[in-house]
């Protein structure tokens, strides 16, 4: 069965990576893309909710497994909690606030509001299966199982074919699990700059503003000053049971000798150009700390204390009920196919709405929420037109500003020991149910110990040509506190271990912080199941500025790994196809390289990695600001208080507001944007914060 989106996307658009024979010359997906089809090691049973038990406890009886399916009205006979549901009570069909989709945003809103008012009535509603336990989300190293082919915790959206990617059709997964992003994501803790949050231009939304929100989500247990961070919020924010520190000393010792020191605190919003020692949102026990565990589910176990508090699961938000008068009154969802029982009809389930009294929140992100919009009748008019949906309020920054952070990968050989990567326990080669069974430390660790956040040289600037030294002078060269890109290390290969020999290795990933490309998301029909029209954008700014951003990274990050001691070459099948001959080409090697000089490249060799970056280009999984918040005559979509525009008792509230990208990974925006709106939503309502 293939897997859909919560908003109700199957068939063409929501597509599952398949394992396929590596083909270097392939037009195919790319070599991440292919790579990645990895993993997934545990059996996985849906007619449950919770952990494969085989991994969390490998004593556990099928009896004692199933004893944590929750009931079609949300009761467990293992009493895990009243208010999770898969079937709402036919009695209940209006509450007081509806928050369609149970991502990392929503999660936060709902617990929130439920501690302001436990009388308030709150329902949640979410595409995907409740994450209470789950392996995968869990224990960090397991992380990468949720990117496997037959993950049931992401939704893999296809891009439209696009010619400058090599005639491919980029896959962009997102969270497909109650704590969306939260649930699967790398764990990184990494904040925006200073200047991307001021760039937004909006009231209550400065970087100044949002510090507070900042430092209330964190329990924080790294170095830096206690002035930039939060001692006692929900989310532990670590360096969890495990670090590799042999590598990440090697490599920030190896940064340093190309001219970018170590940095103690990466996140404080303004520092850049340098190193760190990566922390993670991962507690000091090891366990990843994403918004279903660490706000909602504790409030959904005290029923007592929360009875109207609600989360519907396996159910998909279609659209927003709106009236005549234009405001939001209600939700129309339906069951989600993929979890429901082999023969059973969907006939069975038909489409339900459930009331709103005072609010509906849309929550399904950047990939999803356009298409809710847009199938309730809110977005560009001509686009619901050809979609044959009538139209509600005509909102054309509905779907557009597409934005992501562009990602390419490049593993290397290494001469470290097998507890300095995770590679025995992504190959198999390491028994996971073991190590969870002794609470090896390893298993709280994702593996991702290095951040940085770089810029290049004024000579590395110019050798770029003109129109980049333009770009630069415009956006970067007064503006220090901006990366031009971001780089991890990330001890293991990222891909499929059968396709290269038994080792260990390390993958350094390059990230674009602001690229100039935007695409579109938007619907092509008016059935939740119609396929997408979905431009990712990548490598279509004038001037291929994103393209050389990626050309020069590629060129760094190669300097500093083989400045490492861990350095044994280049895994050529993640790297450029260079011309034969070529002072680039990939090495392999018997120890570290003496006397290391800077590689020079030819005009060849830079067509060579052009061509590599045009056929493997990839997702950050951070996309972002589809429907940004900003004054409609700037095709905003959204207010400061995340109103719709033209909509009463409509809010939004999930990185498709962003106006404009950040220099970091997006789960701390994301969460973010949840207390901040969950402290927008607490004052109209006219509720008391606790």
């Amino acid at each position: 069965m293939q897997r859909t989106s919560e908003t109700g996307e199957t068939s063409d658009q929501c597509y599952k990576l398949h394992p396929v024979s590596l083909d270097r010359n392939s037009k195919g997906p790319s070599v991440f893309e292919r790579e990645i089809a990895i993993l997934s090691r545990a059996p996985v049973d849906r007619n449950y909710i919770g952990p494969t038990q085989a991994v969390l406890n490998p004593g556990a009886t099928p009896a004692a497994t199933h004893m944590q399916r929750t009931s079609e009205t949300g009761e467990t006979s293992a009493g895990l909690t009243m208010g999770l549901h898969t079937k709402l009570a036919e009695g209940v069909d209006e509450v007081d606030v509806i928050i369609a989709g149970g991502g990392t945003a929503s999660c936060i809103i709902a617990a929130r509001l439920a501690e302001a008012d436990p009388n308030l009535s709150i329902l949640v509603i979410e595409g995907g299966a409740n994450n209470y336990n789950v392996a995968s989300v869990v224990y960090p190293a397991l992380f990468l199982q949720n990117l496997a082919p037959n993950s049931t915790t992401a939704i893999f959206y296809k891009g439209n074919k696009a010619k400058q990617l090599a005639d491919r059709e980029p896959i962009v997964p997102s969270g497909g699990i109650l704590g969306g992003g939260s649930s699967i994501n790398f764990m990184m803790y990494a904040r925006a700059q200073r200047s991307d949050l001021d760039s937004w231009k909006t009231p209550g939304w400065s970087a100044d503003e949002l510090l507070p929100f900042m430092k209330k989500l964190e329990t924080y247990h790294g170095p830096g000053e206690k002035e930039h961070h939060g001692f006692d919020g929900p989310i532990h924010v670590s360096n969890s049971t495990y670090r590799a520190s042999r590598p990440e000393t090697d490599f920030i010792d190896a940064a340093q000798k190309v001219g970018y020191p170590e940095i103690k605190d990466l996140q404080n919003l303004d520092a850049n150009n340098g190193v760190e020692r990566w922390l993670r949102y991962v507690s000091p026990d090891g366990k990843r700390q994403d918004t279903a565990h660490t706000y909602l589910h504790p409030k959904l176990q005290d029923s007592n204390a929360y009875p109207n508090l609600h989360v519907l699961v396996e159910a998909k938000v279609i659209r927003v009920v709106i009236d005549d008068s234009g405001r939001a009154v209600g939700v129309e969802y339906t069951p989600n196919p993929d979890f429901q029982a082999a023969g059973v009809s969907l006939t069975k389930h038909p489409k339900r709405t459930v009331k709103a009294r005072k609010l509906v929140v849309v929550s399904c992100g950047a990939c999803g929420t356009p298409a809710v919009l847009e199938r309730s009748g809110v977005g560009n008019a001509k686009v619901l037109e050809r979609a044959g949906v009538p139209v509600v309020v005509d909102l054309p920054g509905v779907g557009n500003d597409y934005q992501d952070h562009h990602l390419v990968l490049y593993p290397y050989r290494t001469n470290l020991a097998t507890d300095e990567t995770i590679d025995g326990i992504l190959s198999g080669r390491a028994d996971a149910a073991e190590l969870i069974s002794k609470n090896d430390k390893i298993m709280g660790w994702n593996s991702v110990d290095i951040s940085s956040k770089v810029r290049p040289t004024d000579d590395e600037v110019s050798a770029q040509g003109p129109e980049f030294q333009a770009a630069w002078d415009r956006d970067f060269k007064n503006a220090p506190n901006k990366p031009l890109m971001l780089m991890g290390l990330v001890s293991c290969f990222l891909g499929d271990p059968s396709s290269i020999p038994a080792g260990q290795y390390v993958t350094v990933g390059n990230y674009t912080a602001y690229p100039y490309s935007r695409g579109h998301m938007h619907i092509t029909g008016s059935d939740h199941s119609d396929r997408l029209d979905f431009d990712v954008g990548f490598f279509t700014d004038p001037h291929d500025i994103d393209l050389k951003k990626q050309i020069w990274a590629y060129k760094k990050q190669r300097e500093i790994m083989r400045r490492t001691n861990m350095y044994r070459g280049e895994l050529a099948l993640g790297h450029p196809r260079f011309p034969a001959g070529s002072n680039a080409a990939c090495v392999e090697t018997n120890g570290p390289l003496n006397e290391v000089c800077d590689l020079k490249y030819s005009a060849e060799d830079d067509k060579a990695i052009e061509q590599w970056l045009r056929e493997n280009v990839n997702t950050t999984w951070h996309s972002l600001g589809t429907a940004k918040m900003a004054p409609l005559e700037e095709m905003g979509v959204v207010k400061p208080n995340l109103d719709v525009h033209g909509v009463k008792g409509l809010k939004i509230a999930d990185m498709s507001i962003a106006p404009e990208n950040v220099g970091a990974n997006t789960n701390n925006t994301a969460l973010v944007i949840g207390e901040k709106a969950a402290d927008i939503i607490m004052q109209e309502l006219g509720l008391n914060q606790r």
